[in-house]
């Protein structure tokens, strides 16, 4: 059988029959350039990382509802990677591959709607069960006697900051249904503004990744991460030294 004129290779007749297939979906911009990285295995170690984000978090239709549900489910369960989510979403919006207003929108809706679901199930099971079912050691159980205690003095402002520190917006927006200390038509205030200050934060903190490292995406990525951890661990330790320096004068 002689050889196509030019050189020419065709693909193997299987790949040729997955092109042809009707359900075959070409790969993302981001997942083509997660693929071309750096082939040492150091280098390689960040750039598998951020192939199992991608594969995760693709630039496919489902990926807007999973943002939603992924950002609603960590306002009462805050193991789930919301912040992580978003910022991969922002990297691959970075590249193409999602609409970065769709990606705000979504995580910001996922985030306003779980919060109002702890809010909700603060006020119905009170103090007692919230603490029971949902702080189960005594850290958690600190946290929500800190929240409980703060919204009665600074409501508004803490539903705000609250929702950079992961965790700490758990137990704000449980306090908020059972102390009573905020009717629900300010807390939706507060919420609407903290769900879209957070989601915009972390969708361009991605995209901005995305776009500075356009060639080497996982830098990106990894950058965006180091920057979102930074900003939560300043936003805690101002808390903190704010709490200690308002202590003398409480007593």
């Amino acid at each position: 059988m002689s050889k196509p004129a030019g050189g020419a290779q065709f693909p193997p007749s299987r790949d040729l029959a997955a092109v042809r297939s009707p359900s075959y979906e070409p790969p993302s911009a981001t997942q083509r350039r997660a693929r071309e990285g750096p082939r040492d295995g150091a280098a390689t170690r960040p750039l598998n990382i951020f192939d199992q984000f991608v594969q995760w978090v693709s630039g496919a239709w489902w990926t807007y509802p999973l943002i939603f549900s992924v950002s609603a489910i960590d306002a009462f369960f805050p193991l789930v990677p919301s912040e992580a989510t978003v910022i991969t979403a922002g990297v691959v919006a970075g590249a193409g591959d999602l609409s970065l207003p769709l990606v705000i929108v979504c995580a910001a809706l996922g985030a306003i709607v779980g919060d109002n679901i702890c809010y909700g199930l603060g006020s119905w099971l009170g103090e007692k069960r919230v603490k029971g079912i949902f702080a189960r050691n005594d850290k958690t159980r600190r946290a929500f006697d800190w929240a409980a205690e703060q919204v009665e003095v600074r409501g508004f402002y803490l539903i705000i900051i609250a929702r950079f520190i992961p965790g700490g917006r758990t137990a704000v927006t449980f306090s908020c249904g059972f102390t009573h200390a905020m009717r629900w038509r300010r807390f939706i205030v507060a919420d609407v503004i903290a769900g879209v200050l957070w989601a915009s934060y972390a969708a361009l903190l991605g995209y901005w990744g995305g776009k500075r490292f356009e060639d080497q995406p996982w830098k990106g990525l990894l950058i965006a991460f180091a920057i979102a951890v930074a900003a939560t661990c300043v936003i805690e330790l101002a808390r903190r030294l704010r709490a200690r320096l308002a202590a003398p004068e409480a007593e």
